[in-house]
């Protein structure tokens, strides 16, 4: 890709993004504080703690978009991010239910598992074929509850990271205190 190509695609991206990373702050700072859905909170989770989870990410260009124009049936993206590098991030979060016990649960553990590596997968390369831009310049994350996951990245060159629940909410319980 391109400094051409890559401009044309961070255009687009605050054309159809183009909340400040205050405002983007802000709202997952207010999920955090009425946490009614656990996808998101594990998503502001992500974004407030970037740095420390995927270090190689600089700047957020698209959160819950289709990077493919506006064919939202190819799917969205959960973050896309321009690393210091200058390649592209992208992310999928899932929350998954680590506490549920029993042979149906572990069945739908696994597939939560499979079905979050193979949006990151399936998105790298329809984000390839679609903007032009060379596999090796689209990096993939995975950032899931569930530990299992992190030696499931190694076979398909996606990073992955976790937290648990447990570290989960009590991150969010003492968020605001530390404010």
């Amino acid at each position: 890709m391109s400094a051409d190509e890559l401009n044309k695609f961070v255009a687009y991206c605050k054309r159809i993004q183009p909340q400040s990373r205050e405002d983007i702050k802000r709202f997952f700072e207010g999920v955090v504080g009425f946490p009614y859905d656990k996808e998101l909170l594990l998503q502001s989770y992500l974004f407030l703690n970037i740095q420390d989870l995927f270090p190689s990410c600089a700047e957020l260009l698209l959160f819950e978009k289709s990077p493919i124009a506006d064919y939202t049936d190819l799917g969205k993206c959960d973050f896309v991010y321009l690393s210091t590098t200058g390649d592209l991030f992208l992310i999928e979060t899932k929350f998954i239910d680590t506490e549920a016990t029993g042979a149906t649960e572990r069945k739908r553990r696994n597939k939560h598992r499979n079905k979050v590596f193979e949006q990151v997968i399936t998105l790298k390369s329809r984000f390839s074929e679609y903007w032009d831009i060379h596999l090796e310049q689209l990096n993939c994350g995975v950032f899931t509850t569930d530990a299992e996951v992190e030696w499931r990245g190694n076979n398909v060159n996606v990073v992955t990271q976790a937290i648990s629940i447990e570290k989960l909410e009590q991150w969010r319980r003492n968020y605001h205190q530390k404010r």
